[in-house]
């Protein structure tokens, strides 16, 4: 246990599986949050490739805040240090869905999963300082033209997949929020907290969109959508000496650009909001 540890989660494919193979060949040991187990275990045999360090898999769910309490739980247990929590995991529903916790499954695992998995974890990262956050947003989230925290968090009405784009947009932006207010709550000598716009990226995020796969292969092919500059973003963010006092930031795949958290959640009453409004949700059963 003297290498550093990355916990990510959504490291069985896409962005999070080029930056937990980058952040393995730069010594660090390897943990993943995963649903999948057969993913889970194709990601560990292949990992073996690049490193001799074991890679340690937690099972769970992003999408129930009971299963992402209890992954953060076993995580703390389970190492005696946490450098690096990257929250990858992301969900581009085009339909609602609703989880056995009565939450949107988009919000759920794009925002509230990770919120709960990082509040489980602050305690064991700021007991290895320094040690870092990096949360995945995007620029979508620039399509959340309004956010009303505490209803937003709880609403599950149907929608169509031309107004999905607005709703996955919102839960990123609510990433970005909740990054920002998390780093004025954290003594950054100890843990930053920063997020990223990883670009357009040719990953299996909008896997429920028919006809994905093939339109997958066809960006690759033309070398459009290259998940590895993404990936890249976030390596920069979790490892990166120049970074090592930096939180709070919004970051673009674009040279590490700084960028402003777009309109409407901006404000920071608004992002205090949206703590407490997530606070108030989370530490309740859901329903």
């Amino acid at each position: 246990m003297n290498r550093p540890v990355a916990v990510i989660t959504g490291a069985t494919s896409g962005l999070g599986r080029i930056a937990a193979f980058e952040l393995a060949r730069r010594g660090y040991r390897i943990g993943t949050v995963a649903r999948s187990r057969s993913k889970a275990e194709a990601l560990v045999t292949s990992l073996k490739a690049v490193t001799d360090e074991p890679v340690d898999v937690f099972h769970a769910d992003l999408g129930l805040l009971s299963d992402a309490r209890r992954a953060g739980e076993e995580i703390a247990a389970h190492y005696p240090h946490l450098d690096v929590l990257v929250n990858n995991a992301g969900l581009h529903a085009f339909a609602q869905r609703i989880t056995a916790e009565g939450l949107a499954e988009m919000t759920a695992v794009n925002y509230l999963g990770p919120f709960v998995l990082t509040e489980a974890l602050t305690a064991k990262l700021g007991s290895s300082a320094p040690a870092r956050i990096v949360n995945v947003a995007s620029e979508a989230s620039r399509q959340a033209k309004t956010i009303a925290p505490a209803e937003d968090l709880r609403r599950t009405d149907p929608y169509t997949r031309q107004e999905s784009m607005a709703l996955y947009g919102r839960t990123k932006l609510m990433t970005i929020m909740w990054t920002q207010e998390l780093a004025r709550r954290l003594d950054p000598d100890k843990v930053t907290v920063n997020c990223c716009d990883p670009g357009f990226n040719a990953t299996g995020l909008g896997r429920d969109l028919p006809g994905s796969a093939v339109l997958r292969r066809a960006l690759n092919t033309l070398r459009i959508g290259d998940p590895r500059k993404g990936a890249g973003i976030i390596v920069r963010l979790a490892t990166d000496p120049a970074l090592a006092h930096t939180s709070g930031g919004y970051f673009s795949v674009r040279d590490a650009r700084r960028l402003e958290c777009p309109e409407p959640g901006r404000d920071l009453r608004v992002q205090k909001d949206l703590w407490e409004a997530t606070v108030a949700l989370t530490t309740r059963p859901a329903g």
